[in-house]
């Protein structure tokens, strides 16, 4: 690909200049986009042909498949609306449909959208219809398929010929397409939270007599992922503004379709839950998909975060408390004292340690507190704390220090209690203030539904799959956790989406704010 030559802007009258740099900033982007799309139309050729691609099972295969058609779909959509944006609608392709006539056999529910007014302007009296405009999508109602036809019924003037008076065609998310948002929002809870891959939806929707490939369903997908992106970056944003966050980490297989295998990548569970002493702001939870399980990847998320961050004790976090880090000041930790019971309770389950046994004991008195004072203020739980609490960390110290002086630290239960030292800052964060939970368990609750559609689903196909995962599985999860119902919140946004709901007003948007009529 060509470089364009650089434009000395200076030349350029006062006047045309921001119009110019608007110009080269939308080429730049376009330019980037047609790279990504170019590199995805690789990516699919290579897991369909390749010779490797003989390697991975039909399974393996149709999930690669799909995971790049999601990509590649998202790409084609955010080419076009820039493309809208601008005017140049030479570059968007004319609206398609993905499959032929849907079957007769479908119930139809027909919908009659007549002009506000039927009286013609030149005063000629009430018009009469002559014609009318149909249209047909795919809809669902959860276990019942059918299909909703619009009339849109067209009138004329028997005296004048003014033209022809028609109420304007609905809104919809994909131009011309068959799904209404109904659809798209019941595929993506089938895929992302019961854990259905498209080609087994497909598969199952041949059993109603409804031939849609895979493919079709993956188009669907990537276009609804790349409208619902705005949303899930303002929900980071939301969860980024807080005083006190969650964060975890766990594996997600995604295929390298180029080498026929599968590799790990990882989903960052960044989550916010104040329940416990009845803060204000609701819970929520954004998942990040990274390749790797490398620091720099938390740095990253959490760019604009400065509050207290709670975790477990994976050493890549380390990098965030330190003054160089990138994307804000010294993020202060809390470690999890159910790691460190965890740690003991390894070495008691194997051989029966006395030791260990002693030292979950001692934390057993510390929870014994946390059950007491949950549900009540951070004051009063600091209160509590730091009177019955404290002492009881503080005696934990020194029976840790006494042990580890008696244990080598190469030694099985050593190495617990070197890691329980290591962490020793961070596990008496919670003593200093009364947000801050005594361990991370609350995220881990939250990164279980991951666990569970990582079993279910095999892998994702791409790591392009493994975003996508982690941006539609953020809205469904932070959805359960306020007790809203996922079909019926994506089926309410995405339709406020497709009616133009600006960009703006996001916020309204969020799963906490949604008020789905069903």
């Amino acid at each position: 690909m060509q470089t364009a030559p650089a434009i000395d802007l200076s030349t350029i009258p006062a006047a045309q200049r921001a119009a110019v740099l608007a110009l080269m900033e939308t080429v730049a982007a376009l330019t980037e986009i047609t790279r990504r799309q170019e590199h995805l139309i690789a990516e699919l050729n290579q897991a369909l042909h390749g010779k490797r691609s003989e390697k991975l099972t039909e399974d393996e295969r149709q999930l690669a498949f799909e995971d790049l058609s999601i990509a590649l779909a998202e790409v084609e959509t955010e080419k076009e609306t820039r493309a809208a944006k601008t005017g140049d609608m030479a570059s968007k392709p004319a609206p398609k449909r993905t499959i032929g006539n849907l079957p007769a056999s479908l119930p139809r529910i027909e919908e009659i959208i007549e002009p506000a007014s039927l009286i013609c302007s030149c005063g000629c009296g009430v018009m009469h219809k002559i014609g009318e405009d149909r249209s047909e999508r795919l809809d669902i109602v959860p276990a019942q398929l059918r299909v909703i036809v619009t009339i849109r019924p067209k009138y004329a003037c028997r005296t004048c010929t003014d033209g022809v008076t028609q109420a304007l065609a609905p809104s919809h998310l994909i131009a011309a397409g068959l799904p209404t948002e109904a659809m798209l929002a019941h595929v993506l809870v089938s895929k992302y939270a019961d854990h259905l891959p498209l080609y087994r939806q497909s598969q199952i929707l041949a059993r109603a007599g409804l031939d849609l490939h895979r493919a079709v369903l993956a188009d669907w997908v990537g276009k609804a992922a790349f409208h619902l992106k705005p949303v899930v970056d303002r929900l980071a944003e939301h969860l980024k503004g807080s005083s006190k966050l969650f964060m975890d980490e766990t594996t997600a297989p995604v295929l390298d379709p180029g080498r026929g295998v599968t590799k790990t990548g990882y989903l960052w569970a960044l989550a916010r839950d104040d329940r416990p002493w009845g803060g204000e702001d609701p819970p929520g939870v954004v998942y990040f998909y990274a390749p790797g399980r490398a620091g720099e990847n938390a740095e990253t998320f959490l760019t604009g975060f400065d509050g207290i961050l709670q975790i477990d004790g994976y050493t890549g976090y380390n990098r965030l408390t330190k003054p160089s880090r990138k994307g804000g000041a010294p993020i202060r930790v809390a470690h999890c004292w159910a790691h460190a019971r965890r740690k003991l309770q390894e070495v008691f389950d194997r051989d029966g340690s006395e030791i260990a046994a002693e030292g979950l004991r001692r934390i057993a008195e510390c929870y014994a507190v946390e059950a007491d004072i949950r549900g009540v203020s951070p004051g009063q739980r600091l209160s509590a704390r730091q009177a019955r609490t404290a002492p009881l960390v503080a005696a934990f110290g020194e029976w840790l220090q006494a042990q580890r002086r008696k244990i080598s630290a190469k030694s099985r239960l050593g190495e617990k209690l070197s890691y329980i030292h290591n962490h020793w800052d961070g596990l008496q964060t919670f003593l200093t203030d009364g947000r801050v939970e005594i361990d991370s368990n609350r995220v881990e609750n939250l990164i279980r539904p991951i666990a569970l559609n990582r079993k279910n689903a095999l892998f994702a196909g791409h790591d392009e799959g493994g975003i996508a995962w982690g941006r539609i599985a953020s809205l469904i999860e932070t959805c359960k956790i306020n007790g809203i119902e996922p079909f019926a919140y994506l089926k309410a946004t995405l339709t406020a989406i497709a009616n133009g709901h600006p960009q703006s007003r996001l916020d309204e948007l969020l799963p906490w704010n949604s008020k789905p009529s069903g």
